[in-house]
């Protein structure tokens, strides 16, 4: 069996689950709290919001919130608010984990995704400190390292130099 994320065979597995619909501007996870439950975005948009500060928006069907929670059995790490009218699927996320090798395999990838395009980014920003670049630039960089840690399943796809936030072809 092929590591390869199938993004088909995710999708059939939490078309079945149960929905949530949500608001503009409401909290679907508070910080510091635990619901055992993993969300994973069907439409609409987020926020992620850290110690009071926003460090991603994301967007793209597919996202999955509340797995650092689930697999480190821990409260949420961030404010998860909505946008917009946003509209998830709704796990239980020790059952989702532990009987669908699929969801697992789906939010490891993403999880290695976004290590993998941390990681990049900060050599990136030791390179910006070793050349004395702007406060501003540096600032930047940082931002990107907390969206890219901060958002599963977002999307982020190495270009050029850098790393944007775009949907997973």
């Amino acid at each position: 069996m092929s590591l390869i994320h199938d993004a088909e065979l995710w999708e059939s597995r939490f078309a079945a689950l149960p929905l949530a619909s949500y608001g503009p501007d409401e909290t679907v996870f508070a910080e510091g709290t635990s619901t055992g439950r993993l969300l994973i975005l069907k439409s609409g948009a987020v926020s992620i919001v850290k110690g009071g500060t926003e460090i991603a928006k994301i967007a793209r069907p597919g996202a999955v919130f509340g797995e650092l929670s689930a697999l480190l059995d821990q409260p949420h790490t961030a404010d998860v608010r909505t946008l917009e009218a946003s509209e998830f699927h709704v796990a239980d996320a020790a059952a989702l984990l532990v009987q669908d090798p699929a969801a697992l395999l789906y939010v490891a990838m993403s999880l290695a995704q976004r290590l993998d395009g941390a990681n990049h980014l900060l050599l990136e920003l030791k390179s910006e400190l070793q050349a004395g670049e702007s406060p501003s630039l540096i600032g930047k960089t940082v931002e990107r390292i907390e969206g890219m840690l901060s958002a599963i399943g977002s999307g982020y796809i190495r270009a050029g130099a850098g790393y944007s936030m775009y949907p997973f072809a």
